[in-house]
């Protein structure tokens, strides 16, 4: 005779004598952040093949672990003019097909002239509300912009992080709420996709301290031509010693799912979530 755990809930089933049953599965939450002119669909469908890959690896004991990728999508509806490198259709100009809907979406978008992050807090608030329909998440993976955000909500939910105080004194950030949303628990991993630091100073708080504690997996594109490896590395600079890897690929500006890439991946998830050390030097080629 064996009880089971309720669903989601992330505790083990337990045997009659109320020890762990040797098979048992606990969801491994982890929220999935698209890029800048993606979407939780578009994103889903180009990383596919990591949720196959991550059941595989994590399944079998001593993990015990069902990986469940969620895909929420960013707030800011982008308008024709946002998207780097648009072209109108044929016959058509620029100002002829601004006001469409695109399925083109954002977590934030920067303000050139002042380098804030506008509809930052609408884009946490997304987060905020997926994390708590999901009942918590475990770790994050972001790419591009959502790497950039990855961290940062990383960074957001460790509990040891003095949350600032608002302009009108009052607590209830969009930190808060999103410390709230996961039950006031850290993640237990990050891993970033061609990411960068952000560069609004509203948001370097949630580097200072010593850096990012959350135990981060960063990849960087040798051919990306659209984030600058000194972006890149920028981010990994503000991690805590210690605790971040760095994978160099020779591709660009994407998520490589091919096997050599993926099995970095694999082994730090491994490592992290079996509890051993991860700060293996930077810089290192797998």
């Amino acid at each position: 005779m064996s009880t089971a755990a309720a669903p989601g809930s992330g505790k083990p089933a337990m045997n009659a004598k109320g020890g762990a049953k040797a098979d048992a599965k606990r969801d491994l939450k982890i929220l999935m952040l698209h890029g800048y002119t993606q979407s939780g669909t578009l994103f889903r469908a180009k990383t596919g093949a990591l949720s196959k890959l991550l059941v595989k690896a994590l399944s079998p004991a001593p993990y015990s672990m069902t990986p469940q990728l969620i895909y929420p999508t960013g707030p800011h509806r982008l308008r024709p003019s946002d998207i780097p490198g648009f072209t109108p259709p044929e016959g058509k100009s620029l100002e002829d097909v601004e006001g469409e809907a695109t399925d083109n979406w954002a977590w934030f978008r920067r303000d050139e002239a002042t380098g804030a992050y506008r509809g930052f807090e609408e884009g946490m608030a997304r987060i905020a509300a997926t994390i708590a329909e999901n009942g918590g998440v475990d770790g994050v993976i972001g790419f591009s912009q959502g790497g950039a955000t990855a961290a940062l909500v990383a960074a957001a939910l460790e509990p040891t992080r003095p949350l600032p105080e608002t302009p009108d004194k009052e607590p209830d950030s969009w930190a808060g709420k999103l410390r709230a949303a996961n039950g006031g628990k850290g993640l237990r991993f990050a891993v970033v996709y061609s990411g960068f630091y952000a560069r609004d100073d509203r948001l370097a708080w949630l580097y200072g301290g010593g850096g990012i504690q959350t135990p981060t997996l960063h990849f960087i594109g040798g051919l990306d031509t659209v984030v600058e490896e000194a972006r890149s590395r920028g981010l990994v600079e503000r991690c805590a010693e210690g605790t971040s890897r760095v994978v160099v690929h020779p591709g660009g500006h994407y998520v490589p799912v091919s096997k050599e890439w993926t099995a970095a991946l694999v082994m730090w998830l491994r490592e992290v979530l079996g509890g051993k050390t991860n700060g293996e030097a930077e810089g290192e080629k797998l």
